[in-house]
């Protein structure tokens, strides 16, 4: 029987698998393309007050774990004190078995604390006091975190408005880890939002002037996009329930731009028009300034009206979605791959019946002369789990090259979360070592080698190209 979470067995179920790891993957740097890090704590070398303020605050994951064992709300987002909510987190850990918060939290523990004791309801208190103790010592800040996990890269996630201050910040510093925006416009293209005259009005203070056409809105967009990519952006990203596709003619945008700014209803086929138009010009700058767009495409929000109405958005209550996409998204690719307008794209999906279908449509859009320019990527989410992770390298080996892959990405709020690409490279590792020692791929370590190190590092690398930005 393998000890619990052995380091050199933990997800290694063969040779193969354990040689790979250790000898290819295990040191390589981290690059994490799509986080949501706070770059004002990175250029401010933030400390924390407590384990209960870096670990739990803002883990949805966690939430939810907690509220399921039936964890009351005040012990979770409520006004208990830190060292009652790592309490009640430490109660619910042991029967979170089968779920990867068992794995990572672990991880995260032994990583950034030394502590390799289980948290229980009998080890709480000394883990909660050895945590504290390195907390409030000078030396654990986020710029020593970051350090510490060998991040050499991090894409942040951006608002179009945002004065990009604190990236200017680290840019300047002699901070060793490369911080750099990534353009979010999902707020610019939410015009069925009630605030979204609101927003028109913030971005307006951004560029200088009043927006009350739709040609200036387009002036304004622009400007903000040569300002982030001045700034050191290379991505974009965006989030959408699925994905839309109705043509309108600029007569029609116009229009509709015109209606909204008067607060008149607008229906929902022009919604769809308007954010298909704007998602359509967007496609053409990105591939004019060279970034990579990322779609995440299937999350559903906040079914739970009541603790939307109590908590907020962001608090924990999304689910999976189970909307069907591929046509449309097929259609607005195809519409700017004819214009020869396709910028890189990484397609993410919440949804694991997606999976077979992104990977194939992946395939559809690839280009010469470009490696694996359209990206089915990661697990995303609720799918960064090991049969998540699993069935998303499965789809993509199958009906694309496994070998041309980015790799993973955190998409997380914290500074604790980079065992999760060590989880990622474990899982990788043994899936193809399986394939070694069933005789289903060659045993050839140093072609292995080298695919599980692209895969890992040397991929994003290349695609983002990175060595031309440092």
């Amino acid at each position: 029987m393998k000890r619990f979470m052995d380091e050199e067995t933990f997800l290694l179920n063969n040779e193969t698998a354990k040689l790979l790891y250790h000898d290819y993957a295990s040191n390589l740097p981290i690059i994490d393309y799509h986080c949501h890090l706070d770059p004002q704590a990175i250029a401010e070398n933030r400390g924390f007050e407590s384990i209960t303020e870096i670990w739990l605050a803002g883990d949805h994951y966690k939430w939810r774990a907690m509220r399921t064992f039936g964890i009351k709300e005040a012990y979770i987002t409520g006004n208990r004190t830190d060292e009652e909510k790592f309490q009640a987190w430490a109660k619910t850990l042991p029967y979170t078995i089968g779920n990867p918060l068992l794995h990572w939290s672990a991880m995260e523990l032994k990583k950034y604390f030394g502590v390799e004791e289980q948290l229980s309801s009998d080890s709480w208190r000394d883990i909660y006091d050895i945590c504290n103790r390195q907390i409030n010592s000078e030396g654990f800040h986020v710029k020593k975190l970051l350090t510490d996990s060998n991040v050499e890269w991090i894409c942040t996630t951006d608002d179009p408005t945002d004065a990009l201050q604190h990236h200017k910040a680290i840019a300047g510093s002699a901070f060793s880890t490369s911080v750099t925006p990534t353009f979010r416009p999902d707020r610019l293209l939410r015009i069925d939002r009630e605030d979204y005259n609101e927003y028109i009005e913030h971005l307006g203070e951004s560029v200088g002037f009043s927006i009350d056409n739709f040609p200036l809105l387009v002036d304004a967009i622009m400007m903000r996009m040569d300002y982030f990519h001045a700034n050191g952006c290379f991505i974009s990203d965006h989030a959408f329930t699925s994905i839309p596709f109705a043509r309108a003619t600029d007569k029609e945008l116009s229009a509709i731009f015109t209606k909204k700014l008067a607060n008149l209803l607008l229906s929902d086929h022009e919604v769809e028009q308007y954010t298909t138009e704007l998602l359509l010009l967007l496609g053409r700058k990105y591939a004019e300034l060279g970034w990579t767009m990322q779609l995440h495409i299937g999350a559903a929000r906040d079914p739970n009206t009541r603790m939307l109405q109590k908590l907020g958005s962001d608090s924990g209550f999304d689910f999976i979605g189970d909307w069907n996409f591929g046509e449309k998204l097929a259609l607005f690719m195809n519409e700017l791959e004819y214009e020869d307008k396709l910028p890189k794209t990484i397609l993410y999906n919440l949804n694991a019946v997606h999976n077979d279908m992104l990977a194939t449509l992946a395939g559809s859009f690839q280009k010469e002369g470009i490696k694996g320019k359209v990206q089915f990527g990661t697990a995303w989410w609720f799918n960064d789990q090991k049969d998540g992770m699993e069935k998303q390298l499965n789809s993509l080996s199958n009906f694309g090259l496994l070998s041309t892959f980015v790799g993973m990405l955190t998409d997380s709020r914290s500074f604790l979360s980079y065992p999760r690409h060590d989880y990622f490279r474990r899982i990788l590792c043994n899936l193809i070592g399986t394939w070694v020692e069933s005789g289903e791929a060659p045993n050839d370590k140093k072609l292995l080698g080298k695919i599980v190190q692209d895969i890992s590092y040397n991929n994003a690398f290349e695609y983002f190209r990175l060595g031309e930005r440092k």
